[in-house]
């Protein structure tokens, strides 16, 4: 069945004439008059402004039907350049890419969160300038910051509320920090719903309503409605890792709670049951080593998870009616056991009419969903049409 379209609303101004730009493709002034249903002069005008600004640039020329072959015009993505940030629990992923999220250059390295904000911010500007240095740019060309963290985050403030897996960072001023530093607009969100920007935007473009499980240290998912990432009244929606998992076992987690699905399902959970079965293990790494080699108990114990997850994630395609669910995040490279016991209790227990195009799948864009997501959040900070009709009001 096709995907339902929507119309796109008339550009009424220079910013959001730059949308219909964005796609890329070359344009001339009487295309973009046609488009618009707005006057050759006024086109003229606020092409010229975009021309300035350098976020537009000449494209060559269009076919002539006659006389002298008009000017064609396009997205110019390399006029500047955005910092997309990713850290999870022990890792710093970071890029320089163009206002399209093309990489331009990239590191990734181990790191310990709970060493808290002020070593691992301190490192995320030395990594960043080293990227802008290796990408050729100067820091002028730096036009914002996405940072991804693996906790809670007030989307208002960019600020980390109470993680529990970061000691220290409660309360962190990370884009006031960082943005001292960096001297560009710092942009901060929950690792997960960047993640799930970063799926959206790169790999289901087309796709109106996904949701992206991230199986890790710990659980979590991102929100795409109405092809727009829902963050929830304080930032906090998504957060599946602890609700309870229905018939679970009443295992203390972190939070406080007993039986959360992040105390039954997550990669140090199942590290912990393997361990208990006599299967050594610690880490999500672990996991998923013991399943790709083999080992019959580790399969079963990631199925065994994905079951625990389908539970949860049953409730939730009752309630958001998702067409595609993405799974990510480290545990995730378990393969097909994990998401197979996923599919068994969702396509089982949600309504046939939720689940009649329903797609599971695992991740399209692997390590790289975070970055791409921070990448897409910095470059729409300064792209959307109120901040390109304030660049060049």
């Amino acid at each position: 069945m096709a995907e339902p379209t929507r119309a796109a609303p008339r550009p009424a101004g220079v910013g959001e004439l730059f949308q219909l730009l964005r796609d890329g493709r070359p344009r001339t002034r009487s295309d973009l008059a046609t488009v618009t249903g707005q006057s050759r002069s006024t086109i003229a005008a606020r092409v010229d402004a975009l021309l300035a600004s350098g976020l537009v640039a000449p494209a060559g020329e269009a076919t002539s039907t006659g006389g002298r072959p008009p000017a064609t015009f396009a997205f110019n993505p390399a006029a500047r350049v955005v910092l997309a940030v990713d850290l999870g629990a022990t890792h710093a992923r970071l890029a320089v890419t163009d206002l399209a999220g093309t990489v331009l250059a990239e590191h990734g390295e181990a790191i310990s969160i709970d060493a808290g904000p002020e070593p691992v911010l301190t490192r995320v500007v030395e990594i960043g300038r080293t990227l802008l240095t290796q990408a050729g740019r100067v820091p002028g060309d730096l036009a914002s910051v996405g940072v991804g963290l693996p906790g809670p985050v007030e989307h208002s403030t960019g600020r980390p509320i109470n993680p529990p897996i970061m000691p220290g960072w409660d309360d962190a001023d990370v884009p006031g920090i960082l943005s001292a530093r960096l001297d560009a607009p710092v942009l901060v969100d929950n690792d997960v719903n960047l993640m799930a920007l970063g799926e959206h935007t790169a790999r289901w473009r087309t796709v109106d309503h996904l949701l992206y499980v991230k199986v890790a240290t710990g659980i979590g998912a991102g929100i795409i409605l109405d092809g727009s990432l829902a963050r929830g009244a304080q930032g906090s929606a998504g957060d599946l890792g602890h609700i309870a998992v229905p018939g679970g076992v009443d295992r203390q987690c972190r939070c406080g709670n007993t039986g959360c699905l992040e105390a039954v399902a997550s990669g140090p959970a199942i590290a912990a049951d393997l361990t208990a079965a006599g299967v050594p293990a610690s880490t999500s790494s672990d996991v998923v080593a013991l399943v790709r080699s083999g080992n019959v108990e580790a399969n079963r114990a990631v199925r065994d998870a994905g079951r625990s997850i389908g539970g949860v994630l049953a409730a939730c395609v009752s309630m958001l009616n998702p067409s595609v669910i993405v799974v990510g995040g480290q545990v995730a490279g378990a393969g097909e056991h994990l998401i197979a016991g996923i599919r068994e209790v969702v396509y089982s227990r949600s309504l046939p009419l939720a689940t009649q195009h329903l797609r599971i799948a695992g991740t399209r864009t692997g390590t790289e969903a975070g970055v791409l997501g921070a990448s897409a959040m910095a470059a729409e900070h300064v792209l959307s049409a109120s901040a390109i009709d304030t660049l060049v009001g």
